[in-house]
Protein backbone atom coordinates (compact mmCIF):
# COMPACT_ATOMS: atom_id res chain seq x y z
CA UNK A 1 0.00 0.00 0.00
CA UNK A 2 1.59 3.28 -1.01
CA UNK A 3 1.74 6.36 1.18
CA UNK A 4 -1.05 8.19 -0.67
CA UNK A 5 -3.47 5.33 -0.10
CA UNK A 6 -2.48 5.13 3.56
CA UNK A 7 -3.03 8.88 3.92
CA UNK A 8 -6.44 8.62 2.30
CA UNK A 9 -7.42 5.79 4.64
CA UNK A 10 -6.37 7.92 7.64
CA UNK A 11 -8.31 10.93 6.32
CA UNK A 12 -11.38 8.77 5.80
CA UNK A 13 -11.16 7.36 9.35
CA UNK A 14 -10.67 10.84 10.82
CA UNK A 15 -13.62 12.18 8.81
CA UNK A 16 -15.80 9.32 10.07
CA UNK A 17 -14.72 10.03 13.63
CA UNK A 18 -15.53 13.73 13.28
CA UNK A 19 -18.88 12.90 11.71
CA UNK A 20 -19.71 10.65 14.66
CA UNK A 21 -18.38 13.28 17.07
CA UNK A 22 -20.54 16.05 15.58
CA UNK A 23 -23.61 13.85 15.91
CA UNK A 24 -22.70 12.93 19.49
CA UNK A 25 -21.58 16.32 20.92
CA UNK A 26 -21.41 19.24 18.50
CA UNK A 27 -19.59 21.63 20.87
CA UNK A 28 -16.89 19.14 21.80
CA UNK A 29 -16.40 18.26 18.12
CA UNK A 30 -15.93 21.97 17.26
CA UNK A 31 -13.36 22.29 20.03
CA UNK A 32 -11.53 19.20 18.75
CA UNK A 33 -11.57 20.62 15.22
CA UNK A 34 -10.12 23.94 16.44
CA UNK A 35 -7.36 22.15 18.37
CA UNK A 36 -6.54 20.02 15.32
CA UNK A 37 -6.43 23.07 13.04
CA UNK A 38 -4.20 24.94 15.50
CA UNK A 39 -1.84 21.95 15.70
CA UNK A 40 -1.72 21.67 11.90
CA UNK A 41 -0.93 25.38 11.55
CA UNK A 42 1.87 25.00 14.12
CA UNK A 43 3.35 21.96 12.34
CA UNK A 44 2.99 23.23 8.79
CA UNK A 45 6.22 25.28 8.73
CA UNK A 46 8.12 22.31 10.18
CA UNK A 47 6.63 19.91 7.66
CA UNK A 48 7.49 22.22 4.77
CA UNK A 49 11.06 22.56 6.05
CA UNK A 50 11.39 18.79 6.42
CA UNK A 51 10.23 18.10 2.88
CA UNK A 52 12.46 20.88 1.54
CA UNK A 53 15.37 19.27 3.39
CA UNK A 54 14.54 15.89 1.88
CA UNK A 55 14.50 17.53 -1.56
CA UNK A 56 17.96 19.02 -0.97
CA UNK A 57 19.16 15.72 0.43
CA UNK A 58 17.99 13.80 -2.66
CA UNK A 59 19.42 16.41 -5.03
CA UNK A 60 22.90 16.74 -3.55
CA UNK A 61 23.54 13.18 -2.37
CA UNK A 62 23.48 10.80 -5.32
CA UNK A 63 21.86 7.39 -4.74
CA UNK A 64 25.15 5.67 -5.58
CA UNK A 65 26.87 7.44 -2.69
CA UNK A 66 24.10 6.45 -0.27
CA UNK A 67 24.32 2.83 -1.41
CA UNK A 68 28.13 2.86 -1.12
CA UNK A 69 28.20 4.43 2.35
CA UNK A 70 25.08 2.92 3.94
CA UNK A 71 24.45 -0.07 1.69
CA UNK A 72 24.68 -3.76 2.39
CA UNK A 73 28.24 -4.00 1.04
CA UNK A 74 29.93 -3.34 4.39
CA UNK A 75 27.27 -4.12 6.96
CA UNK A 76 29.23 -3.24 10.11
CA UNK A 77 30.38 0.13 8.74
CA UNK A 78 26.92 0.89 7.32
CA UNK A 79 25.27 0.15 10.65
CA UNK A 80 27.78 2.29 12.55
CA UNK A 81 27.52 5.19 10.08
CA UNK A 82 23.72 5.02 10.16
CA UNK A 83 23.78 5.23 13.95
CA UNK A 84 26.34 8.05 13.97
CA UNK A 85 24.45 10.07 11.33
CA UNK A 86 21.32 9.83 13.44
CA UNK A 87 23.28 10.74 16.58
CA UNK A 88 24.57 14.01 15.11
CA UNK A 89 21.21 14.93 13.60
CA UNK A 90 18.98 17.29 15.48
CA UNK A 91 15.31 18.00 15.20
CA UNK A 92 12.00 16.38 15.95
CA UNK A 93 11.69 12.64 15.34
CA UNK A 94 9.13 13.48 12.65
CA UNK A 95 11.98 14.82 10.51
CA UNK A 96 13.86 11.51 10.55
CA UNK A 97 11.15 9.48 8.81
CA UNK A 98 11.11 11.13 5.36
CA UNK A 99 14.92 11.20 5.36
CA UNK A 100 15.02 7.52 6.35
CA UNK A 101 12.55 6.69 3.59
CA UNK A 102 14.75 8.52 1.12
CA UNK A 103 17.80 6.58 2.36
CA UNK A 104 15.96 3.27 1.89
CA UNK A 105 14.81 4.26 -1.59
CA UNK A 106 18.41 5.08 -2.52
CA UNK A 107 19.77 1.69 -1.49
CA UNK A 108 20.68 2.01 2.19
CA UNK A 109 20.69 -1.21 4.19
CA UNK A 110 17.49 -1.40 6.33
CA UNK A 111 19.32 -2.08 9.65
CA UNK A 112 21.48 1.03 9.04
CA UNK A 113 18.36 3.08 8.43
CA UNK A 114 16.69 1.67 11.55
CA UNK A 115 19.81 2.58 13.57
CA UNK A 116 19.68 6.06 12.02
CA UNK A 117 16.10 6.59 13.22
CA UNK A 118 16.70 5.09 16.65
CA UNK A 119 19.82 7.14 17.30
CA UNK A 120 18.18 10.32 15.96
CA UNK A 121 15.50 9.89 18.59
CA UNK A 122 17.63 8.74 21.51
CA UNK A 123 21.24 9.94 21.10
CA UNK A 124 22.09 13.62 21.37
CA UNK A 125 25.65 14.42 20.29
CA UNK A 126 24.71 18.00 19.40
CA UNK A 127 22.94 18.51 22.73
CA UNK A 128 25.63 16.70 24.74
CA UNK A 129 27.10 19.86 26.36
CA UNK A 130 23.66 20.95 27.55
CA UNK A 131 22.86 17.49 28.91
CA UNK A 132 26.27 17.35 30.65
CA UNK A 133 25.67 20.73 32.25
CA UNK A 134 22.38 19.51 33.70
CA UNK A 135 23.33 15.94 34.67
CA UNK A 136 27.18 15.74 34.55
CA UNK A 137 29.59 14.76 31.80
CA UNK A 138 29.89 11.22 33.11
CA UNK A 139 26.13 10.66 33.03
CA UNK A 140 25.71 12.29 29.60
CA UNK A 141 28.53 10.32 27.99
CA UNK A 142 27.44 6.98 29.45
CA UNK A 143 23.78 7.58 28.52
CA UNK A 144 24.64 8.57 24.96
CA UNK A 145 27.06 5.65 24.50
CA UNK A 146 24.55 3.13 25.85
CA UNK A 147 21.71 4.52 23.74
CA UNK A 148 23.94 4.47 20.64
CA UNK A 149 24.77 0.81 21.30
CA UNK A 150 21.07 0.09 21.89
CA UNK A 151 20.22 1.87 18.61
CA UNK A 152 22.74 -0.26 16.72
CA UNK A 153 21.46 -3.49 18.27
CA UNK A 154 17.84 -2.43 17.66
CA UNK A 155 18.75 -1.58 14.07
CA UNK A 156 20.14 -5.08 13.56
CA UNK A 157 17.10 -6.69 15.18
CA UNK A 158 14.60 -4.57 13.29
CA UNK A 159 16.50 -4.94 10.04
CA UNK A 160 16.46 -8.70 10.52
CA UNK A 161 12.67 -8.58 10.75
CA UNK A 162 12.33 -6.59 7.54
Amino acid sequence: MNIIKIGLVYLFLVALTYFWSFRHDRQQARTALKVGAKTLCGLLPLLLAIFALVGLFKEFLPPGLIETVLGEGNKALSLLLGGLLGAISIGPPLASYPIAGSLLADGAWPPAVAAFIMSWISVGIITLPFEAKIFSWRFALIRNLLTLIAALISGLLLGGLL
